[in-house]
């Protein structure tokens, strides 16, 4: 390999990529393969190829506002997933604090729903294939070639759930160079982590390729009481691919990946002072005398403390050329099981205790066939998908009777436990407190999508292209809700065995549920125990029509329409709700450019999209109760923005990049279940996210080189509306401040041998350790008096050692 095919790529990349969302048309070789096949002197007239479109084309031709991250990007960021980075993408968002759990956010839309009923607003798709639910979307990072994000939606060209945008995540394909790789990085907090990956070209027509990724770190935070490590990490992944050249116009492609988490569940940071047992927190919460989350001692009693998946996916790609056209199939199995039980009041008392789990077992297959080619002046494509789901998932939640006695005390209820325990003649060895109580919701997913959709580029003339494209999709959905009993078994020994004492005569009936009594559409009473079974079709057209033309053979000018949407269906967390599609319709202008004499890449582009339906989760109280639940709103919101992408390198060892992302969201409907008019108000989105940065390499004349990176990110502060202090999302309360602007500095410098075999690093993330207060959690304020927080991670550094042959 030459040095200018690795170096270049290692160093500018990092930023003509990660920066810019561009590959510098002037100034950096192409990635992999190519880089090493342009030689030396012909390297810098290439650019990414990349296949937002389904095909295979130039980045800087594609007129699709996009960001493009390679691996090198990836290592040179010392990220382990997706969600170490998305400060370095403006108007990428990823809420990764629970990894089976993620949420994905473009453009200032994303799904708050946890539940398997309902679809993500983000398509996240690995090497083509739909990553489907959140459990199974953070993957840990691991022989990735690229990551391109495309914002806005992309129903046309990836289907539906992609309403506001799509992360397609590609990995590294066997090759016919044999490959050896190991990569070893520790850090703070006892940091480890070990990748390493082989490719064996067996022979000109088959190839293997295996890698893996091993990684730990201690925890973040230490439980004052016990000194037990919290918020530790240990995951593992595996991935497998043989690629076999059948003949010279059919491959195959076999891949096959297991990932497997077991950690801890995020922290919850009380925020209130806790008084001597057994006085209580009071109800309501004195925001004025919140604790300092950075400050504050930590103290969690969860039992069971974990956050834990385990994933198996195969994938089948045949591709096969018939003349000028291509065929390709994608077939894909995948099955995922993820628990997540954590926390909820931020105490260690019994009388405060409250946790929920969030069990999931899912199993999914995906077919593709699609037809590619080129026609005289049209560039085409068709094809058909076909989408298979079930999907298991168990919400519980767990408390003890002493903290279901705080809890109705609080609600004005009583507090029953105590009145009981009063009846109990001293010495009779009873109790009715100290036992667990437990209620869960269960829900069983059907989930079948059928599709159609094609897509044609027709050059009018050398500089002026029209595309036009549409996609039909066909939803099919069965949805189960089981309100199980309620389940306290050393509560009912416990009753027993007084009532068997003959303490006293009593008939009493502790049973807390809030399905009881509510109807089913076909008549029935939802009751304990009964499952209640709702079944719909949805249905959607998706076009998209783009203008692009190229006013100079470095500038090109586009202007599209594209609709997206992310299929209806129902929520888990409020029985027998269901909701029709959301739907988005996005109109963008833009221009990329390149200015080879100047060794500049400038894009710029314009949106407005209009988003109908959009489904929310909401803490609200119901009229007739005083206990919080998560209940299901509707509101359309409305958006225009800018994003600005640039590119500069003004002299050989020196690159630079800016991007940033302008964005003005707000409600054009919006009534809440209370009555909260919200309509004209911000949806929360900052106004401004940016990103900027620079690298410097220094040759050391026969002896390698040193290069040196920095980037910065900034987040503007969220804009509150009236119902934000409610959700805790934004909200001035200091020394909690929510929502306020958020900045963060990363560096790092390595040296690379003149061989380019080794390599020795060490970085910094965050340098500056600034941290911040991601919400206030109140699910349990409103009952315990106990409103909780999670912070931003703080500062990262380490070393690391790469060897390649």
């Amino acid at each position: 390999m030459s040095k200018k095919g690795f170096h270049s790529h290692a160093s500018r990349l990092t930023f003509h990529v990660l920066g810019a969302g561009v590959a510098c048309a002037v100034c950096a070789a192409p990635a992999g393969a190519a880089a090493q096949d342009a030689g030396a002197d012909a390297g810098y007239e290439d650019v990414m190829v990349v296949t937002a479109q389904r095909r295979e084309q130039n980045l800087q031709d594609v007129p699709i506002t996009l960001q493009v991250v390679t691996g090198d990007n990836i290592a040179a960021l010392a990220a382990d997933t997706i969600g170490d980075i998305d400060v370095f993408v403006p108007g990428l968002q990823v809420s990764s604090g629970s990894p089976t759990q993620p949420r994905f956010e473009i453009r200032g839309v994303r799904t708050s729903d946890f539940g398997v009923g309902t679809d993500p607003a983000v398509g996240v798709y690995v090497d083509g294939v739909y990553a489907a639910r959140s459990g199974a979307s953070l993957l840990a990072f691991n022989d990735i070639e690229r990551i391109e994000v495309l914002k806005g939606p992309q129903g046309t060209l990836f289907g539906r759930n992609s309403a506001a945008g799509a992360v397609s995540i590609v990995t590294k394909k066997p090759s016919n160079e044999f490959e050896l790789e190991a990569l070893a990085r520790v850090g703070n907090f006892e940091k480890r982590r070990v990748e390493g990956v082989v490719n064996i070209p067996v022979s000109d027509r088959f190839a293997l390729r295996a890698t893996g990724v091993f990684n730990q770190r201690d925890g973040l935070f230490i439980d004052a009481d016990t000194g037990e490590d919290l918020s530790r990490q240990d995951n593992w992944a595996v991935r497998a691919s043989a690629r076999l050249d059948v003949t010279d116009n059919l491959q195959a492609l076999l891949q096959y990946s297991h990932d497997e988490l077991d950690q801890d569940a995020r922290p919850a940071i009380g925020i209130v002072e806790i008084p001597p047992a057994p006085d209580r927190p009071p109800v309501p919460v004195d925001t004025g005398a919140f604790l300092d989350p950075f400050t504050a001692e930590l103290r969690n009693d969860v039992i069971g403390n974990s956050e834990a998946r385990n994933l198996d996916e195969v994938t089948l790609t045949l591709t096969y050329d018939i003349g000028a056209v291509a065929l390709t199939s994608i077939s894909s199995y995948r099955d995922f099981q993820t628990i997540n039980l954590e926390d909820e009041d931020g105490t260690n008392r019994l009388d405060l205790y409250f946790d929920t789990a969030n069990v999931e077992d899912n199993e999914s297959f995906y077919q593709e066939l699609r037809a590619a080619g080129v026609s005289g002046a049209f560039n085409w494509l068709v094809g058909l998908s076909y989408y298979d789901e079930t999907a298991n998932q168990r919400s519980d939640t767990t408390a003890f009777t002493d903290s279901i006695n705080t809890t109705l005390g609080s609600v004005g209820l009583g507090t029953p436990f105590t009145d009981v325990e009063g009846l109990i003649p001293p010495g009779a060895g009873l109790s009715v407190f100290g036992h667990t109580w437990e209620e869960d919701m269960i829900n069983r997913g059907e989930f079948e999508a059928f599709a159609a959709f094609a897509d044609v580029i027709l050059d009018v003339t050398d500089r002026l292209s029209v595309t036009a494209g549409v996609r039909y999709t066909r939803d099919k959905k069965s949805f189960a809700w089981l309100n199980g009993p309620r389940l306290a078994p050393g509560l009912d020994a416990a009753l027993e065995a007084i009532g068997a004492a003959g303490a006293f005569d009593f008939d009493i009936v502790f049973d807390l549920s809030a399905a009881a009594g509510l109807p089913c559409d076909n008549g029935v009473v939802v009751e304990e125990g009964v499952e209640c079974v709702l079944e719909d079709t949805f249905t959607d057209v998706s076009p998209r029509f783009v203008v692009d033309y190229n006013i100079t053979d470095d500038i090109m000018v586009f202007a599209s329409y594209a609709q997206g949407y992310k299929a209806g269906g129902f929520n888990s967390v409020e029985i027998l709700s269901r909701f029709d599609n959301e739907d988005v319709r996005n109109y963008e202008a833009g221009v990329k450019s390149t200015f080879p004499d100047l060794n500049l890449l400038v894009n710029l582009s314009a949106f407005y999209y209009r988003y109908n339906d959009r489904q929310a989760i909401r803490l609200e109280t119901p009229d007739g109760s005083s206990v919080p639940q998560y209940v299901v709103t509707t509101s359309d919101e409305e958006a225009f923005g800018l994003d600005v992408q640039a590119d500069w390198s003004p002299v050989e060892p020196v690159s630079v990049f800016a991007n940033a992302q302008y964005i003005d969201a707000t409600f054009a409907d919006n009534i809440t279940r209370s009555g909260l008019d919200l309509t004209g108000q911000p949806a929360g989105e900052p106004f401004w996210s940016l990103a900027a940065g620079g690298s410097f390499t220094h040759d050391l004349a026969g002896h390698g080189d040193v290069q040196f990176q920095v980037i910065h990110a900034y987040e503007g502060s969220t804009r509150c509306n009236d119902d934000s202090t409610a959700q805790g999302t934004c909200a001035g309360f200091p020394p909690v401040n929510v929502g306020e602007a958020q900045n963060r500095t990363d560096l790092r410098a390595y040296w690379t041998s003149e061989d380019e075999r080794l390599q020795l690093g060490a970085f910094v993330n965050n340098v500056f350790d600034n941290r911040y207060v991601t919400g206030v959690n109140n699910l349990t304020t409103a009952t315990l008096g106990t409103p909780f927080v999670s912070l931003t991670e703080p500062r990262f550094w380490g070393f690391d050692v790469r060897i390649r042959y």
